[in-house]
């Protein structure tokens, strides 16, 4: 049976009942679908800073709340979808509209994975470990810092508590869906020796999985193979040499 979906259900739609041609699929949305052994996969990139209510600049590269937002509850009901897999490098963006994909990523019932390519910097770290299964390339950035603002700020002690809130929804959010312990978690974000110009963090991909922020370090092979094993478990618990594809 396949899916109305209009962005992901053309690749995969019969002849003749393409909803969205492959070449825009790709090019508007970053987004495909391929059929797979194990069933089909969707794959979404997420790259570049995450756009909020604010249009970012005309020749910065965006990902934008108002399409992934819908896809993904698109995804979610599609019959025709097994799996899903991000594919990250972004500088971060725009905090709630971040941390909004984010829940959204946490909420679905299907298989996810996640693997951080260049960095996932920012609101980029709940959106790493929002899949059920992280993965970090070695070479991969991940940067940690408290919550910043541009623009004209009140200076009330209800502006710092509304920061505060914000920054703890941030915690909460990563050390519910990860590894790494909330205290831990929060002095990478106040750490004042690693940033010349900043405070905060820069982690590294193996360093990040050692203090359990993401699950493992591995690329394209094995982010595929976990969400495989996570697709059809029985097609792996018949062959265990698979594990090894």
């Amino acid at each position: 049976m396949y899916s109305q979906i209009p962005v992901p259900g053309g690749p995969l739609s019969p002849p003749g009942q393409e909803t969205c041609p492959r070449r825009e699929l790709l090019w508007d949305y970053g987004c495909t679908v391929t059929r797979t052994a194990h069933g089909n996969v969707c794959c979404l990139s997420i790259i570049g800073q995450i756009e909020g209510h604010m249009a970012a600049d005309p020749g910065t590269k965006t990902t934008k709340y108002e399409h992934i937002l819908p896809l993904l509850a698109q995804l979610e009901e599609a019959e025709d979808i097994g799996g899903v897999l991000f594919l990250l490098n972004t500088v971060g963006g725009d905090v709630e509209a971040g941390l909004a994909i984010a829940e959204l990523i946490a909420g679905m019932s299907k298989p996810t994975v996640s693997i951080v390519l260049g960095g996932s910097h920012s609101i980029g770290v709940p959106l790493a470990v929002a899949a059920r299964h992280s993965f970090a390339v070695p070479s991969a950035a991940m940067t940690v810092h408290p919550i910043r603002t541009s623009g004209t700020v009140i200076a009330a002690p209800q502006t710092y508590q509304y920061f505060q809130r914000l920054q703890d929804r941030i915690i909460d959010f990563v050390t519910a869906h990860s590894s790494v312990s909330r205290e831990k978690f929060r002095s990478l974000m106040l750490n004042t020796d690693d940033m010349a110009a900043d405070v905060g963090s820069v982690l590294y991909g193996e360093e990040a999985v050692r203090l359990g922020l993401i699950d493992r370090i591995g690329g394209l092979a094995e982010g595929l193979a976990c969400l495989y094993r996570a697709m059809d478990p029985e097609f792996f618990l018949e062959s265990p040499q698979n594990d090894a594809q």
